[in-house]
């Protein structure tokens, strides 16, 4: 029966012995990077589970009922490429997603290098990318760009060096998102544009002896990126003086990547180190995605979600009265700091108790610290999506930029803390539903002036196998040294859950104090545990920050 196989693969994804009808996804540990694997493997056995039901009716009973419906999200039917190898000419009718006129598109081929030979696939872009174009058109007068993520990678020899960058050089080649420029000049909407082929740029650059090798080559590279030519992933290198050693600043535009890219990316360069390159998946194209993102729900019925939740918000929502979302990202401090393990336990404890997830807990928490230093008692701020959930089969494998920025409201004196979090966990699911929308389309559903931003701070809460600087490479002879990740909000707090501990990460722009906040929310998440567990009608508002 379908019972047994939901009982069946919720023990397998949650790795348990055996699960009932009744047992609920988040008590028994699940959470929203499982919800991934666990909707997968139902598409894996032909059975569509809509994303949303497992947030509402977290068990296998109350999902059952829902399979099969009419609701069951969205099925896309992706139209092909229509662009095959040998063609002369690409025409409007061979780029359906794109929606650009012959004269439009032959703009575009005279930008890609090798012309029309080369061009293997060309789509408008995904909702976050459309935010992160915008901000480097903004920041590209001062030439700094907050989106260029640098990782330092150390190699205990050249030859090593040489054999990883071929190997990422393969990883290129197997991913369209890899090979992917962007491009706007001259076309109604931006597009991105799949080479076929395209050589990672390497440069070498000598050091002086004195001096950190890493901070040399942040220096010399900068942090700027022409996205307009594929690949937007560089690598420099340089010999660390008097030895053999080498390191290598990888730079990935987020255009094209998440921090699960980082993951995906990762375990195949190690795979083919390894000499198991047969094992990996079928890559699938990003365009998928794109469709799914672009067509799966009508733009109306976003609207009719976000004008609900955010109509009446007249004023924006900013801590510490930060107004300005468009810093590039440089003079940004950071602190970052685990909960206590008798808190974090405690996280955990109550969470499992009322079957929901651990972020829906700390959502309420970090609302509560935004109304303390925003002086609002409703607040909105931007929570990270990650974007994975309805982006069509195989997304959990697929490199690229997948996750979004979208509001999440909360008025603080309203009900009591039980109240807001199952409040919560059924705006988060309904988010869930609306994952795909552009963070633009959100914010003009609101009351809040078109030039004023509606929310300064940023919550991101992520399931991780440990920070950036531990991004699973383990192959000998290779370290990860540095890893950095940045925004444009003035406040951006990330939450590493690493399974049983949890790491905040502040990073904020003067005069924000990251130490301070890191306090603000250590007592908030006590506070609101503890208001749980005893006296689950106190209002959000009144738990102590101080």
């Amino acid at each position: 029966s379908q019972e047994e196989v939901l009982c069946q693969i919720f023990a397998e994804v949650l790795g348990v012995g055996e699960v009932s009808i009744d047992d609920n996804f988040f008590e028994l540990g699940g959470h929203s990077l499982l919800a991934v694997s666990l909707v997968e493997r139902l598409r894996e056995r032909g059975l569509a589970v809509p994303v949303r039901s497992l947030f509402v009716t977290p068990t296998v009973a109350g999902l059952a009922a829902g399979l099969g419906t009419a609701d069951n999200g969205v099925s896309v039917v992706v139209p092909p490429n229509g662009i095959v190898e040998g063609v002369e000419v690409i025409t409007p009718e061979m780029v359906p997603l794109a929606g650009l006129s012959q004269e439009e598109i032959e703009r575009v081929v005279a930008r890609v290098p090798g012309g029309v030979a080369n061009v293997a696939d060309i789509y408008p872009l995904a909702p976050l990318q459309e935010g992160i174009l915008f901000h480097h058109l903004m920041g590209a007068s001062s030439g700094e760009d907050a989106y260029v993520l640098p990782m330092a990678l150390g190699f205990d020899s050249r030859a090593r060096l040489d054999g990883f960058v071929a190997v990422l050089q393969k990883v290129v080649d197997r991913h369209d998102i890899l090979r992917t420029a962007v491009l706007w000049e001259g076309l109604r909407e931006p597009v991105q544009v799949v080479a076929r082929h395209v050589q990672i740029p390497v440069r070498e650059i000598t050091l002086e002896h004195d001096g950190d090798v890493v901070d040399g080559l942040l220096a010399a590279c900068g942090s700027v990126m022409d996205i307009t030519a594929a690949p937007l992933v560089q690598v420099t290198t340089a010999g660390v003086p008097g030895s053999q050693r080498w390191v290598a600043l990888l730079q990935v535009h987020h255009l094209i990547q998440d921090h699960t890219a980082v993951d995906v990316l990762f375990a195949e360069v190690q795979a083919f180190l390894e000499g198991r390159e047969a094992e990996l998946p079928v890559p699938l194209p990003f365009r998928n995605f794109v469709a799914q993102a672009r067509l799966g729900i009508p733009v109306t019925e976003h609207e009719a979600f976000f004008g609900r939740l955010l109509g009446d918000v007249s004023e924006p929502t900013a801590p510490f009265g930060i107004t300005d979302v468009r810093g590039d990202g440089t003079a940004v401090t950071e602190a970052r700091r685990p909960l206590g393990g008798d808190t974090a336990a405690a996280v955990r404890e109550v969470a499992r108790r009322l079957g929901v997830s651990t972020a829906t807990v700390l959502h309420v928490m970090f609302a509560r610290v935004v109304a303390s230093a925003s002086g609002r008692e409703d607040v909105v701020f931007g929570t990270v999506l990650f974007g994975r959930m309805q982006a069509g089969a195989g997304a959990d494998r697929v490199p690229g930029l997948f996750i979004n920025t979208l509001p999440v409201r909360l008025d603080t004196s309203g009900s009591g803390v039980l109240d807001a979090v199952r409040s919560m966990q059924a705006d988060l699911a309904e988010l869930l539903v609306h994952e795909h929308t552009p963070l633009a389309l959100a914010q003009r559903m609101s009351g809040v002036a078109a030039e004023a931003p509606l929310f300064t701070a940023l919550f991101n809460y992520r399931h991780s196998t440990g920070g950036a600087e531990d991004a699973g490479m383990e192959v000998e002879g290779i370290e990860v040294l540095f890893a950095q990740e940045r925004t444009n909000y003035p406040l951006t707090v990330s939450v590493d859950d690493t399974g049983d501990a949890f790491v905040f990460t502040v990073q904020c722009v003067d005069p924000i104090d990251p130490d301070l906040v890191l306090s603000l929310m250590d007592t908030a998440t006590s506070r609101l545990v503890q208001a749980l567990n005893n006296a689950p009608d106190t209002s959000v508002h009144t738990l102590p920050v101080l």
